[in-house]
């Protein structure tokens, strides 16, 4: 058993504790995929990762992402929490602008700014319009009449997500899903905020099949409804989505289109840093 560094960070926050917890693992090699597993459903947080060095010359390091429930390919604040976590411990990009990291999908660009970090969403794998069956089931789930669903969609990068749109922030809020229904569905939520307000959208996250029934601010889903919502003309190309609230979380991603990429940047804030034996 051997003593290695840990991390856990609060992410998409300025204010700890008010954000989405990841556990980071660093320094990984040698741990095994049933390891890694066992410890994720230890700390039972949405995600945990374990950095690792990279297999791709290109990228600066490699992550893996595990669930509770399983490994994931790409998610959002495992992204940025761990990218601040391998800077924090000394890692040095190529690129001192722009962490390259590696995992399921490839290569993600991280770029640095002055208080967050922020990467490009991933494309796509499946977009387009929820077939009927999927639609009646994630209605039902989220106790909706199909009338107050306005769109679902895919805006799958790598999670498998579907996204339903709603009139509104409040409706959205308002929720009380059944999670009996949901299983096999991997389903967000988004509704505008009126004009003038301090964000643009309330999003909520739904994954009970991962032992994550709502995930506290999810970057994996804010990148695909911005790319959905953005390309669609229902959402400006820069803008601020509130996530977490329902939790007792206040989860800003903060959404800005640059040319062909579209970034998805948080505060992330250090909230333990020891040692772990594994």
């Amino acid at each position: 058993m051997a003593a290695r560094r840990f991390s856990q960070l609060d992410v998409f926050t300025a204010t700890p504790l008010r954000g989405n917890p990841l556990a980071v693992v660093h320094d990984a090699l040698g741990l095994s995929d049933a390891q890694m597993a066992d410890f994720a459903r230890w700390t039972h947080l949405s995600e945990t990762t374990f950095l690792l060095p990279p297999d791709d010359p290109a990228a600066d390091y490699r992550v893996r992402i595990f669930t509770p429930g399983g490994e994931l390919p790409f998610a959002g604040h495992p992204t940025l929490g761990s990218c601040h976590a391998w800077l924090a411990e000394g890692g040095v990009p190529r690129d001192p602008a722009v962490v390259v990291q590696q995992c399921g999908v490839g290569r993600v660009r991280v770029r640095r700014e002055a208080t967050r970090l922020a990467f490009a969403a991933p494309a796509l794998r499946r977009t387009g319009t929820v077939e009927p069956a999927l639609r009646a089931q994630a209605v039902a789930a989220l106790g909706l009449t199909d009338a107050e669903v306005l769109r679902l969609e895919w805006v799958d990068n790598g999670p498998g997500w579907t996204a339903a749109l709603l009139t509104d922030a409040a409706r959205v809020l308002s929720l009380r899903p059944d999670f009996g229904r949901m299983q096999g569905l991997k389903l967000g939520v988004v509704g505008p905020y009126p004009a003038g307000s301090e964000c643009q959208f309330e999003v909520r996250a739904f994954v009970p099949g991962l032992g994550v029934p709502e995930d506290p601010v999810t970057g994996s889903l804010n990148a695909g409804l911005a790319q959905w919502l953005i390309g669609a003309g229902l959402a400006p190309s820069r803008y601020v989505a509130a996530q977490g609230a329902a939790l007792g979380r206040a989860g800003r991603v903060f959404v800005e289109q640059d040319g062909a990429d579209i970034w998805i940047g948080g505060a992330v804030c250090p909230v333990i840093s020891g040692w772990v034996n594994l």
